[in-house]
């Protein structure tokens, strides 16, 4: 390409106009380095590194710092290495099995010691299912509303499995939601519940997390729906869009699985694979991810078919996966799904639906705070039916609201939550 004549130059300008043109150039440079930054790939951050221990109550201090060091030293290499990490956390094996033999005011007041050393050291602490097999003892979940209601663990119970819906199991969640509901302050302890219907063990999300085996092992979880983000929104069929995703995922996920292996050798834990669900937390919303995909409001029609594409995009992924490893749409930690439902763009009813092609089922949806129990067993059965029918992990975050309406707003005060109106039931 041939060069400016002579007569442009910079050099053959008068000198009064040669600063100004050298300011005007150095301004634009400015600018488009402005906006090259601007356009830079976002980086997911690190939700959760997930420790599974198998504690003993006579020794879980020890068991627990064995497994800090090993949380700390991956959260240092992630960080290093770019990655922001939000949480380390540390899931134990059914609780009822170490609070065995305990009276109940024993085995709360050994679940608040370890809620106080979760506090201290700056970990997330979940003490697995109250029930897991459909023969569990419903006392225990009785336990579990207590401690919903008075410190920050988190638990669940499992309504299904591969022997199918558990009844028993599904009916004692339901007490156990309208209790916490009733009891807990702003009705919030719901939020360290679900009830969950065939997720597997190792998963690193809360609260659904839990594991039946010896323990020291990990599993990570990131924060992604920004890198989803930016993947759709340059539009297109869903299988290029699609490819979209995995392009921009697979970078981040393979370096954060290169640091879990060689966490994995230096300290002897298992590394269990990473949950790729591209999870939300307020502003980084997989809800306008979608939209920018559908170009109308999350619920329209399309909706469907992103979260389909979306899913099958984070199951192929070139990493060992775990957990959901599907799509999360929690209403009240995403502030575009939060206006969108306060909208009415969407209902309970859309997002099992959307659950239908792998969503991770209901997830923190408010509820009035009169719904009965009976209504929240139907609710349940819903979310275990679909899990059961195709074979898919999903769970129930219900979150009813005592001495609120439909038409009213929540009023949660946890750093996670968006509030939002509470609509009607279906």
């Amino acid at each position: 390409m041939k060069g400016l004549p002579e007569e442009y130059s910079v050099s053959a300008m008068p000198l009064r106009f040669r600063s100004c043109t050298l300011v005007t150039l150095a301004a634009l440079l400015a600018a488009s380095s402005f906006a090259w930054t601007a356009e830079t790939p976002p980086k997911p951050k690190v939700r959760a590194i997930t420790a599974f221990v198998h504690i003993d109550r006579d020794s879980f201090q020890s068991q627990i710092a064995e497994a800090l060091g090993v949380l700390r030293q991956a959260k240092t290499a992630m960080e290093q290495s770019g990655y922001e990490v939000e949480t380390i956390r540390i899931t134990t094996q059914p609780f009822p099995e170490y609070t065995r033999g305990m009276s109940r005011t024993e085995a709360l007041e050994f679940l608040r010691r370890l809620d106080e050393l979760a506090v201290k050291e700056s970990f997330d602490p979940n003490i697995g299912p109250a029930m897991l097999a459909d023969t569990a003892d419903a006392s225990s979940a009785q336990l579990l509303a207590d401690v919903l209601s008075t410190t920050k663990l988190s638990g669940s119970i499992v309504i299904a499995g591969n022997d199918g819906i558990h009844w028993k199991n599904l009916r004692a969640a339901a007490k156990l939601i309208k209790a916490v509901a009733e009891r807990s302050p702003r009705s919030q302890g719901n939020f360290n519940f679900t009830a969950s219907a065939m997720l597997q063990p190792y998963a690193p999300f809360y609260p659904g997390s839990y594991h039946t085996a010896d323990g020291k092992r990990f599993a990570i979880g990131l924060e992604s729906a920004n890198v989803v983000a930016q993947a759709l929104s340059g539009g297109g069929q869903p299988e290029v869009v699609g490819q979209r995703i995995i392009s921009a995922l697979s970078p981040h996920l393979q370096a954060i699985e290169s640091i879990a292996h060689r966490i994995e050798r230096q300290s002897r834990w298992i590394y269990m694979g990473i949950d790729t669900t591209p999870v939300p937390l307020k502003d980084v919303s997989i809800g306008e991810a979608i939209e920018k995909f559908t170009g109308r409001s999350f619920g329209s029609s399309g909706t469907l078919t992103a979260a389909a594409a979306i899913t099958k995009a984070v199951q192929s992924v070139p990493v060992k996966r775990v957990g959901y490893s599907g799509l999360m749409l929690p209403v009240l930690e995403d502030s575009v799904l939060a206006q969108r439902w306060a909208e009415g763009t969407y209902n309970m009813d859309s997002v099992l639906a959307y659950s239908a092609v792998c969503g991770t089922g209901l997830d923190t949806i408010p509820l009035p705070g009169d719904i009965t129990e009976q209504q929240i067993e139907k609710i349940l059965a819903d979310v275990a039916s679909l899990a059961v029918k195709w074979a898919k992990p999903l769970t129930a975050r219900l979150l009813p609201v005592a001495g609120k309406k439909a038409g009213e707003r929540t009023d949660f005060d946890d750093p996670f939550l968006v509030n939002t109106v509470i609509r009607p039931l279906p």
